[in-house]
């Protein structure tokens, strides 16, 4: 409520008590969308600052702030010098001026999103100087305009059919919420005059409490059982409120970013270990693909008269098997594929131990980030967490825009086309010549971009990772092993009328790898 027009009411004469007699020292922003205006009488200074950007709009009188050194600009210069005469709110409405001696306007227009700060010459009636120029229709605000009169009596209040907004625009939202609570909408019409008086009295008391909830703090001239503090004079709860909802409110949102973002990466973590070690189990508990090999080759006669399907005994499982062939395939063939996979499958027993054992490690860095962030008290300690972590601590949202997934590996940007056409898009517009392209070979799936702007040797973990990618996002998604290609980008060519996705590659080179989907990188959409 500390936009609204009943708390200002109680706001006016606090502030001219305060500022009456002082004179504008100084008016300048150093972010934006906040104006800080500084007040001067002798040795004692005062502020009015102004924090405009939506949908945080707050405002405060501190006796102190110091100003940037660097990145401060000047604004308003026709304020500097002006001595203020009085404060007044306009009525019924959310606004007040500053009167100053030369019969200039200062008005603070507290319109939610579309607040705003004004500069008006003695006697004139358009704004010479607005804060925020993008509000267009503020350029010919007439601030005399805004002021409304309202009659608050019984006969008017029977004639609007006892709706409140109408009756009292000016109720705000924790008023009609409280009349709600009480019944209101249902409520007989004399029933609905007793309790806009009952709101009418809470909202005339000088009572000024700040309450938190769901992570957001506000201002209420009601009685609030939860009220986090409690205040008498206006200024000072419109200051608290100040530094709770930015100060205070920005931390602890930017600490719940942080924790969000690592808590994501540990889930992502721990479901990567749970389904490669049981992977891991599986293997190293399943007989070897060389077992059935070396039953087919035992028994190569058998297929010799053309059948597809032959039942064999395995005499290592001592167990009947069926194997089947397919069209055109000689036994001799499928026991030689049998025996590659045996063979892949020891280097993708080597690869999981290595995976799970960098997964683990990651797993207590991320629990130790966590704790090192529920542990920040305050925003020098938040930039040194920062500073420490480097690339860590960045956040990157989703941009639903990009044409590609983002994933980072050992410190390298890599990229994931999200589909044919997205494959074409990336290339065109976002792949530079010295990235590296890859591809997983002969089988559809998304171009991946391990980014080299700066000529980086890549590592061969990073490679095999981000190639894992590439199969992982292909028709080869299901096989144990898969190949995939890669090259530098100035190799690969969209030729012009191909089908989406599809590009020549003049020169290439092969690599095998188990394809492993986003779960085991850290991704950062």
């Amino acid at each position: 409520m500390h936009l609204n027009f009943h708390f200002l009411r109680f706001l006016s004469p606090r502030v001219e008590e305060i500022l009456k007699g002082f004179e504008v020292s100084a008016c300048f922003s150093q972010n934006k969308d906040e104006l800080i205006i500084e007040f001067q009488k002798e040795e004692n200074l005062r502020y009015l600052r102004a924090h405009f950007l939506p949908p945080q709009i707050y405002y405060s009188f501190p006796e102190k702030f110091q100003r940037a050194k660097r990145n401060s600009i000047n604004l308003f210069p026709e304020l500097i010098g002006e001595k203020v005469r009085a404060y007044h709110v306009l009525n019924f409405e959310r606004a007040f001026y500053l009167e100053m001696e030369s019969g200039a306007i200062l008005l603070l227009k507290l319109h939610g999103n579309r607040s705003n700060i004004l500069l008006y010459r003695p006697h004139e009636f358009q704004p010479l100087r607005v804060f925020r120029n993008e509000i267009r229709d503020d350029h010919e605000l007439d601030w005399r305009s805004l002021e409304k009169h309202l009659n608050l009596g019984q006969n008017r209040f029977k004639e609007l059919g006892g709706n409140a907004s109408q009756f009292l625009p000016t109720l705000g939202k924790i008023p009609r919420e409280w009349l709600k609570e009480k019944g209101y909408p249902t409520a007989s019409l004399d029933e609905k005059w007793g309790l806009m008086q009952d709101i009418m009295d809470m909202l005339d008391s000088p009572l000024f409490s700040l309450v938190q909830k769901d992570e957001e703090v506000y201002l209420s001239l009601l009685p609030e059982d939860t009220s986090i503090a409690q205040f008498g004079d206006p200024i000072e709860a419109l200051n608290e409120l100040f530094y709770k909802a930015l100060v205070v409110g920005a931390l602890e949102k930017e600490k719940r970013q942080f924790q969000k973002h690592f808590s994501e990466q540990l889930r992502r973590t721990n479901n990567y270990l749970a389904k490669a070690q049981s992977k891991l189990n599986e293997l190293e508990n399943s007989p070897p693909p060389s077992q059935i090999a070396d039953v087919i080759m035992a028994n190569l006669h058998v297929f010799k008269g053309g059948e597809l399907k032959q039942e064999l005994f395995n005499f290592y499982t001592q167990e009947t098997i069926q194997i089947e062939l397919k069209r055109n395939q000689k036994a001799q063939d499928l026991a030689a594929q049998l025996y590659r996979k045996s063979k892949n499958r020891q280097i993708e027993l080597n690869q999981l131990s290595e995976s799970i054992q960098a997964k683990e490690a990651l797993k207590i860095h991320l629990e130790i980030l966590l704790e090192e962030v529920e542990q920040i008290a305050d925003f020098r300690e938040l930039k040194e967490f920062k500073k420490r972590k480097g690339s860590e601590s960045k956040i990157t949202k989703e941009s639903e825009n990009l044409p590609f997934r983002q994933f980072q590996i050992e410190g390298m940007d890599v990229w994931v086309g999200k589909s044919a056409k997205d494959n074409d898009e990336m290339l065109r517009r976002f792949v530079h010549k010295n990235d590296l392209w890859l591809h997983a070979r002969q089988a559809a799936g998304s171009h991946v971009i391990i980014r080299n702007a700066a000529g980086k040797a890549i590592p061969k973990s990073t490679l095999e990772r981000a190639a894992s990618l590439a199969a992982y996002y292909s028709k080869l998604k299901n096989e144990s092993l898969a190949p995939v290609i890669f090259t530098d980008a100035k190799y690969v060519r969209k030729i012009k009328g191909t089908a989406p996705g599809m590009v020549l590659v003049e020169r290439e080179n092969t690599i095998l790898v188990p394809p492993i989907g986003p779960s085991e990188e850290i991704s950062i959409n």
